[in-house]
């Protein structure tokens, strides 16, 4: 197996069993079961557990951001796009197997000990804020908007996440829209 398709097949068994049960619920044992890369293969791709939380994190962000951008590219509208943001986080909330924002889970179980994981949790909110203030600019309305967007938008992820329902989406989604209008 080369060394591509072993980091690949490593980082798909990290993020089903780190997303699905918890960074420190699962050891690098888990993911040679799980990814049938030997445990020799693993630790010559990451030599620290640590480095295969940091490869998951970044990967998915990569894909976490891709797919709202092409939800959100969608609308012409410009107000509109920055609704469908919401629109986007209520089908992602409605997924199988959903259990919340991976960064908020991986910041919650790491944070005070990992220095990775909090680059990239932090890289990733970085990333989604400037997303918003992209889309708030483009609409054409005030800057300090952008703030308030991305507390509601993160208020519904951590919401959602324990409760398991796609509802808190939704009502940020309204607040969303009261805020638009009220500028």
């Amino acid at each position: 197996m080369d060394r591509a398709v072993a980091r690949e097949q490593a980082l798909d068994a990290a993020e089903e069993l780190f997303y699905g049960r918890g960074i420190q619920a699962v050891g690098m044992d888990d993911i040679r079961a799980a990814s049938g890369v030997s445990l020799k293969r693993l630790y010559q791709l990451f030599p620290a557990k640590e480095q295969l939380v940091e490869a998951y994190l970044e990967r998915r962000d990569v894909r976490w951001r891709g797919r709202l951008a092409e939800f959100v590219q969608g609308h012409e509208d410009p107000e509109e796009r920055i609704l469908a943001v919401f629109d986007w986080l209520e089908r992602w909330f409605g997924e199988p197997g959903f259990r919340g924002c991976a960064w908020i889970n991986s910041y919650g179980e790491l944070g005070a000990t990992s220095s990775r994981v909090v680059a990239q949790v932090r890289s990733h909110k970085r990333a989604f804020r400037a997303y918003l203030a992209d889309l708030v600019a483009d609409a054409g309305l005030p800057a300090p908007l952008t703030g308030r967007l991305f507390l509601l938008a993160e208020g519904a992820m951590v919401t959602a996440g324990i409760t398991a329902t796609p509802e808190p989406a939704r009502e940020a989604r309204q607040a969303a829209a009261a805020l638009l209008h009220s500028t």
